[in-house]
């Protein structure tokens, strides 16, 4: 499989890329600053993801959004209308690395709601939120999944092992809701591989 991973440098994205070559599969990486050897691509371009995409079965969006004080929403819903476009346009797959803030806790309630939700991470949670609205309105005729992580995701260990599940945030029995980047990445690859959760959002965890 030809994959495009936009955000291919990042924890996230750089794992995605390592478990997909680990398979077997041919991936092209693309980054606004075209860092380690990377494709330049500005994801807000659909023109330009439309033809970075072109000979590609999939293209993987990873790009978080900005941490840099300023406003997120704008920005992320730029880059996720450009890459909805784009591959709209060259007729491929989308597989979009989501945030867990949006995942629900309750009938209704969303994680980024409760009260002890990190104000540190609202504004990036909000927007995360917000993409999975756009493409849930956009998509039409875009085969696409949304993969939502469990609340925490950091690096850690690969073991190949996760539960999957849908707009509810999975919890352990202890009331924990953790993954490793590296198993993130094991459910997101095999989630290229079998295609079973098109044109639907999964949450993924331990």
């Amino acid at each position: 499989m030809r994959i495009l991973l936009i955000g291919a440098t990042g924890m996230i994205g750089s794992r995605i890329a390592a478990e997909a070559r680990a398979r077997g599969h041919e991936i092209t990486g693309a980054t606004r600053s075209g860092t380690d050897g990377t494709k330049v691509l500005h994801a807000d371009d659909a023109e330009a993801v439309a033809a970075a995409a072109a000979g590609h079965d999939a293209v993987v969006l990873a790009v978080s959004p900005p941490r840099d004080g300023s406003d997120p929403i704008g920005p992320t819903l730029a880059t996720g209308r450009g890459v909805l476009e784009g591959v709209r346009s060259a007729g491929v797959r989308l597989v979009v690395v989501g945030g867990a803030g949006s995942l629900e806790v309750a009938p209704g309630v969303r994680l980024v709601d409760t009260p002890d939700f990190p104000e540190a991470y609202k504004a990036e949670s909000l927007a995360h939120a917000q993409l999975l609205d756009e493409i849930r309105a956009g998509a039409e005729g875009i085969d696409w999944t949304y993969i939502s992580p469990a609340a925490l995701i950091q690096p850690g260990e690969r073991t190949g092992t996760y539960r999957t599940g849908g707009d509810e945030l999975l919890t352990d029995d202890k009331g924990n809701s953790t993954i490793s980047a590296e198993d993130y990445a094991v459910a997101l690859v095999d989630e290229l591989e079998k295609r079973e959760a098109a044109g639907r959002r999964i949450g993924v965890a331990y």
